[in-house]
Order: C-alpha cells, then structure tokens, then sequence
C-alpha cells in the first residue's frame, strides 16, 4: 500500500536558520497523524512543506507516491512549473489557524468559489456540493452569512468545508483551534472527528492533546526541526521515552 505522504529526509531552511533537519516519516492512508511540539520546533513549517507553499532545500516529500513540487530525471531535481503545483495541490485541503475567508463573500460563496475558479464546475453542481457541506460541519443555517457575521468558530468550519469542496486526499490542519476561544474548539473538533470516521487522511498539527489520544492513530513530537519520539497517541503521551518529550509534556497536560 502506498504511502499516502512520505517524507525522506526533509530539510528547509530560511536564510541562516534551518528549520527542517532531515525529517523522516510516512502517513498512511485513512490515517489521523497528529504533530506536537513546542512553537518553532518546525511543525507548521512541514506542513506548508506537504502543499509546496515552501520549497524544501533537500529530501524528498511524497503525496500518493507522486513527487511534490519537482520531477525527478536520474539523479537530478527540476522543480515542477506553477501550474503543475496548482494540479498537485488540488488533491491537498489545507486549513490555517486563521480562516482566511474571502471577507465579501458569503460562507456558501466561499465555499463554492474553488471548484468554480480552479476545476471550472458548473455554478449549480458547485452550489449543491457547498450546500451539503455547509451542513456537515453544522452551519447550513449561516450560508448567506459573511464571514464578518460568523464567530471564529463557525468561520473555522466554514474553512473546512471550503477545503473540502474540493474533493481533497489529505487534509492539512495547521493548529485550527489556537485562533479560537476556549467554548468554540469543541465545535470545530466534532467536525474533524467526523472526517476522521469517514475515513479522510488527515495531518493535524495541534495542541488539543485529548484530540490527539482520542483521534489520532499516529503521533510525532517535534522540536528543534528533528523528529524526537513518534507511536501511538495513547503510548507517547502516557508513557514517554524521551526526556524532552517528558519535559514537554509536563507542561502542556
């Protein structure tokens, strides 16, 4: 079975600082792989990574066994033209901590503006799909709603189901609920357990370490751009190998 990402030795640099430094791991597909670790340690930085909204400097970064971002000939890399990332990364769903919706748009607007724009879908067929996502995550009551009138919660599952418009393989989730106040992450998270039932690949940089034991099948802890302790949620995060996996732990739980 292919892995649905694989990364072979993974760094990026920005300048003089090195972020990524040689990052080694697979996610299968179907599978929930959560990242933790302290801030700067590199998790947000390797999930641009994945979409090739950064280009890494060395290694190889796989989505469905096809190369992200370059095209291999013998030992040599050329990296792919913009057109060809905008066809990988349509397979790619990303959601930020912050919303980044289209501010004059409704959330059903927003939701249906991708496949129109990027895959050329016909308004209605687009409209209809944007309607049945609406109402997964819980909002079908707030589609003529701009985002200026929707709390960052609802505007979080707004994002969701506009990535999710796009028929996406993987999902990417760079700390969704650290934007959002405390009573509005149970919401947010109810609507990722959801994927997770339904089978979507997801990566999922959090904090929230009971969504990670709950849902997650994978977990890796990050610092200092260097894979420290991966297993299972439950393992890692009862019973520590490593010392700064410890050290971080006890902080945070």
């Amino acid at each position: 079975m292919t892995a649905m990402v694989k990364a072979e030795g993974v760094h990026k640099s920005f300048g003089p600082a090195h972020i990524l430094k040689g990052i080694d791991l697979e996610v299968a597909p179907r599978e929930v792989f959560c990242l933790i670790g302290p801030s700067g340690s590199g998790k947000s930085t390797f999930l641009r990574c994945i979409n090739h909204l950064e280009q890494i400097n060395a290694g190889r970064l796989y989505v469905d066994g096809d190369l992200v971002g370059y095209r291999q000939k013998g030992d040599k890399l050329y990296e792919l033209k913009d057109s060809e990332v905008a066809l990988q990364r349509r397979d790619i769903g990303m959601v930020f901590q912050r919303f980044n919706l289209f501010p004059h748009m409704t959330a059903l607007e927003n939701v249906m503006e991708a496949p129109i724009q990027v895959k050329g879908e016909a308004k209605a067929v687009a409209r209809a799909r944007a309607e049945r996502l609406l109402d997964r995550v819980g909002l079908s009551d707030k589609a003529k709603n701009y985002p200026s009138q929707l709390s960052g919660g609802q505007q979080q599952r707004v994002a969701i189901a506009r990535a999710l418009a796009m028929e996406p393989k993987l999902m990417l989730f760079d700390e969704p609920t650290s934007a959002l106040d405390p009573e509005l992450v149970g919401d947010v998270l109810d609507v990722m357990r959801g994927l997770a039932e339904d089978g979507m690949t997801m990566i999922v940089v959090t904090h929230e370490m009971g969504f990670a034991r709950e849902v997650g099948d994978a977990l890796v802890f990050m610092d200092d751009g260097v894979v420290v302790e991966s297993g299972h949620p439950r393992d890692v995060l009862t019973n520590p190998q490593q010392d700064r996996t410890k050290s971080f732990l006890s902080k945070v739980l």
